[in-house]
């Protein structure tokens, strides 16, 4: 049985999934279940100051952050870069510690530049948390919890039997560096992945994957599919042919859908492009935990700022 939150090591910040234990790992997501659930607790974090600082154009993940803390009774700022100092020539450091001196005693950082949550993370104060809310390549560790969270209430608790396929841009994506970081240590059956060669890494980012680049074999027998999101530039950096090349060989339509599992369930990080990586039809149809996906962000990051923050 897996211990309580209380019970294991306190974590200081969240930066990533990487080489965080199992056990932990576990208990977040209990934790965010109770919280899915209806829970609340408006007290636990009264009187604690948090700051959304995002140097990054975001909608979602900001957003489910700030109603995040608001349900367990922090006081919510939100930093935003292109009005802010930064655009005068301030430092992330001098931002951090600036607001900081506030008496701010959360941070969930968004940054364009792997590495750089991290960065700020070793200059903050003791007893100041950050929470990496996506940076560069690196990692994305919320996105990772909620996406487990949801296939969990999808196909319960025991991963080993399951069989999941990640598709898409790989290469440029820290969602799924996450998503794997997470399958692993939850000890998942096995894990599938597929996309052109041009989008996928070429370093250790996929060891102990089954690698495909033919998305319909892939698709054979899959529990869980995590459809990635295109990024459109990558077309002008020649890495793909066209939209609709990458549709044709890459986009999950109902009829591809069929190859998986009969009760296989569809997730996608979003925002998503329509008739790109999927359909609308797959989007909005039963096998869809897409709109799951984000009411679980919210619970998944109650679970985290508490775990943080509540002293």
């Amino acid at each position: 049985m897996t211990k309580p939150l209380s019970e294991h090591p306190a974590l200081q910040h969240l930066l990533t999934l990487e080489h965080l234990p199992r056990a932990q790992l576990v208990a977040l997501l209990d934790r965010a279940q109770h919280f899915a659930e209806g829970a609340d607790d408006r007290s636990a974090l009264a009187g604690t100051a948090v700051c959304t600082l995002f140097f990054e154009p975001s909608t979602r993940t900001r957003m489910s952050f700030q109603l995040a803390a608001q349900r367990l009774g922090a006081d919510v700022l939100s930093f935003d870069a292109s009005t802010s100092s930064t655009s005068k020539g301030e430092t992330a450091r001098d931002t951090l510690k600036t607001i900081e001196a506030m008496g701010v005693r959360g941070f969930i950082v968004r940054h364009k530049d792997d590495g750089a949550v991290a960065a700020l993370a070793a200059v903050a104060n003791a007893g100041t948390a950050l929470v990496n809310a996506g940076d560069g390549r690196s990692a994305h560790p919320t996105q990772g919890l909620l996406d487990m969270l949801t296939l969990r209430q999808a196909k319960g608790d025991d991963f080993s039997r399951l069989k999941v396929l990640i598709v898409g841009d790989v290469k440029h994506s820290r969602v799924a560096r996450s998503d794997l970081h997470a399958l692993r240590a939850l000890g998942t059956g096995e894990i599938r992945v597929c996309g052109p060669r041009s989008l996928l890494p070429g370093d250790a980012t996929l060891g102990g994957c089954v690698v495909s680049h033919d998305l319909d074999a892939a698709l054979e027998g899959i529990d869980a599919l995590m459809m990635l999101r295109l990024q459109r530039e990558r077309m002008d950096e020649g890495l793909i042919g066209s939209l609709d090349d990458y549709h044709r060989d890459y986009g999950l339509t109902a009829a591809r859908l069929r190859r998986a599992s009969a009760d296989a369930v569809v997730l996608h990080p979003g925002p998503i492009n329509r008739g790109v990586e999927i359909t609308d039809e797959v989007a909005d149809g039963p096998q869809s935990r897409i709109l799951r996906q984000v009411g679980n962000g919210v619970a998944v990051r109650m679970a985290v700022l508490e775990a943080l923050l509540r002293r």
